[in-house]
C-alpha cells in the first residue's frame, strides 16, 4: 500500500538522496554507449559478422602479467550494434508521451516501479546473452530497448520530486537533472571494473540487483503523486481538494512556444545522441586518421574515462546554479507584495528566454570543438556536451512549467521528447555514411549538425517577441488601472463616493 502524503512528505530527503544515486545507477545510462560498446564487442556480441578479410585485430596488453587479448571487430559487426544504441536511445525519449500520459492519470509510484522492473530485466538478459553470444546476440536489441525504456521511467518520474520541497524545488530539480545527465558517466566506471577482469556476467547480475532496490525503495516511500506548489499551497493553507485548471490541451499544443520549442529539441537530441553513437569512430579517426594502425585504441578510451569521471564532478554545481538562475522559489510564487501575476510571467519568460541563448551558445561552441582535429581540445568537447545534454532539458522542463498548467506538464513534455526522438534516429544513417562513404571522417556530418544547429535560436527569438507583447499588454493594463484610480480619486475630492458592493477601493 502507498503511504500517505503526510508520511511521504517525511521520507522527502530520503527519497530525493536515492532518487539522486537511482539515477546516477540507472536512469539514462545507455548515453555512456562508447564504454558499453567496448564491452559489447570483447564479450563476442556480433563477432560472427566479422571475416578476417574485413576484420580489424584489437590487441590489448595486461601491463601486470604481460599476457595479451586479440579480438575482432569490423563495421558490420559496429553497425548492427550501433542499430541497437538507435533503438534504445529512441525509446529513452519517445516513450515519454505515454509515461506523460499514465503520469497525468496515475501519478509517478506505478511508472516508476515499472521502469525498475524493465531495467532489471534487462540487465539480466544482458548478463545470459553474454554466455553464448553467438547465438543469443539478437538478445542485445531486447535488452538495450528494456534499459532505455526503464531508465526513462525512473529519469521521468523523479522530476515529480522536487514539488516535495517548496522554496529549494529548484535545487532537488537541478540535482535530479544533474544525475540524469551524469549518468552517462556510470558504463565508463562500469568498464574500470571490467578491465579489473570482473566478468560481464557478474557485473550485470549485481546491476540488476540494484534496480531491485529502486523497485522495494519506491514500493515502501513513494506516495501516489506529488501535487504542484499550488496545489500544495492550496492544501496547507485552506484545505481546500485539488483543483485542475481547465485551460484546452489542444491550445497548449498548438501554441506558439510549443511548436518551436519541438524545433530546438529535435535539433538538440540528434546532435548529442549522434555524438554519444559515434564518439569512439570520431576519436579514433583522429588517431589514426583513417589508417589501421591503432595501438593508442586503449589508452584513448581511458583518456575519455578519465574525463567524463572529471565531468561527473562539474555537472552537479553547474546545473544547480543554471536552475537557481533560471527557476523562481515558492515564497516568489506566492508573494502578495511581488506586483502583478503579469509581472511574474514576464520574469519567467525572460529568464527562459536567456536560459535558451546561454544553452544553444553552449551547443554552438561544442560543434566548432568537434570540427578541430586536435585530441586535447575534445576534453572541452565532452565537457560542453555534458553540459549541454543536462541544460537543454531543465530549460524545456521550466519553460513548460512556467507557461503551461500543471496538468499538461507530464503530457507536453511526453509529446515534446517523442518527437525530438523521432529526429533523432537520423542519426543511423548519419552514423552508416560516416563510416562507410566518408571512410570515418566526421568532419562533413558535423559541419552540417552545426548549422543545424543555429536553428536552437528560433525559440528565444520568439520568446523575445512573446515577452515585447506580454509589456505592451502590460503597460496598457497599467495605463488603464491609472486612469480609473485618477477618476475614482476626482470623484472622491469632488464629495461623492463610488458605489463598492462593499469592497474597498483597494480591493476593486
Amino acid at each position: 500500500m502507498a503511504p500517505s502524503l503526510v508520511q511521504a512528505y517525511k521520507r522527502r530527503w530520503w527519497m530525493a538522496v536515492t532518487a539522486v544515486l537511482e539515477n546516477l545507477l540507472c536512469s539514462a545510462v545507455l548515453l555512456g554507449w562508447g564504454s558499453l560498446l567496448i564491452m559489447l564487442k570483447r564479450e563476442g556480441f556480433y563477432s560472427h559478422l566479422c571475416t578476417e578479410n574485413d576484420s580489424v585485430v584489437v590487441h590489448l596488453g595486461n601491463a601486470s602479467t604481460g599476457d595479451a587479448e586479440e579480438w575482432l571487430t569490423c563495421v558490420d559487426q559496429e553497425e548492427m550494434l550501433n542499430l541497437g544504441f538507435t533503438i534504445g536511445s529512441f525509446l529513452l525519449s519517445a516513450t515519454t508521451l505515454p509515461l506523460g500520459i499514465l503520469m497525468d492519470r496515475f501519478g509517478p509510484r506505478p511508472v516508476r516501479l515499472m521502469g525498475s522492473s524493465l531495467f532489471g530485466l534487462s540487465c539480466g538478459m544482458m548478463a545470459v546473452s553474454a554466455n553464448d553470444p553467438n547465438k543469443l546476440s539478437a538478445l542485445i536489441f531486447l535488452a538495450l530497448s528494456l534499459n532505455g525504456f526503464g531508465g526513462i521511467c525512473l529519469t521521468f518520474t523523479s522530476i515529480t520530486l522536487p514539488n516535495m520541497f517548496g522554496s529549494l524545488s529548484s535545487t532537488i530539480m537541478s540535482l535530479m537533472i544533474g544525475s540524469y545527465a551524469s549518468s552517462a558517466v556510470t558504463f565508463p566506471g562500469v568498464k574500470l571494473i571490467y578491465d579489473a577482469d570482473v566478468s560481464f556476467q557478474v557485473i550485470m547480475w549485481v546491476w540488476a540487483g540494484l534496480a531491485g532496490f529502486v523497485f522495494f525503495n519506491c514500493f515502501l516511500n513513494w506516495p501516489k503523486g506529488f501535487p504542484s506548489p499550488d496545489e500544495i499551497l492550496i492544501i496547507v493553507l485552506t484545505n481546500q481538494h485539488l483543483v485542475s485548471e481547465n485551460v484546452p490541451f489542444r491550445r497548449s499544443v498548438f501554441s506558439p512556444i510549443f511548436l518551436w520549442s519541438l524545433v530546438t529539441m529535435g535539433m538538440s537530441q540528434l546532435r548529442i545522441i549522434f555524438y554519444m553513437g559515434a564518439m569512439n569512430k570520431m576519436l579514433e579517426f583522429m588517431v589514426t586518421h583513417g589508417k589501421e594502425h591503432r595501438e593508442c585504441y586503449k589508452n584513448l578510451f581511458s583518456y575519455i574515462l578519465a574525463t567524463l569521471l572529471y565531468i561527473f564532478c562539474l555537472t552537479f554545481p553547474l546545473i544547480n546554479i543554471r536552475m537557481d538562475f533560471f527557476q523562481c522559489d515558492l515564497h516568489n510564487i506566492f508573494s502578495q507584495s511581488s506586483g502583478p501575476k503579469r509581472d511574474r510571467k514576464i520574469q519567467k519568460v525572460t529568464n527562459a528566454m536567456r536560459a535558451f541563448i546561454i544553452t544553444n551558445m553552449l551547443l554552438i561552441a561544442f560543434g566548432f570543438c568537434c570540427l578541430i582535429d586536435n585530441l586535447p581540445l575534445q576534453i572541452l568537447t565532452f565537457i560542453l556536451h555534458t553540459m549541454v545534454r543536462g541544460f537543454i532539458h531543465s530549460c524545456c522542463g521550466g519553460l513548460y512549467a512556467a507557461v503551461y498548467p500543471s496538468n499538461h506538464f507530464g503530457t507536453l513534455t511526453g509529446l515534446q521528447s517523442m518527437i525530438s526522438a523521432v529526429i533523432a534516429l537520423l542519426q543511423q544513417p548519419l552514423f552508416i555514411a560516416m563510416v562507410g562513404p566518408l571512410e570515418g571522417n566526421p568532419y562533413w556530418i558535423n559541419l552540417g549538425l552545426l548549422i543545424f544547429s543555429l536553428a536552437g535560436f528560433l525559440l528565444p527569438g520568439y520568446l523575445f517577441y512573446h515577452r515585447r507583447h506580454l509589456l505592451k499588454e502590460k503597460e496598457a493594463r497599467d495605463k488603464r488601472f491609472g486612469q480609473e484610480m485618477q477618476a475614482l480619486n476626482h470623484t472622491v475630492a469632488n464629495g461623492h463616493k463610488p458605489h463598492t458592493n462593499g469592497f474597498a477601493a483597494a480591493d476593486a
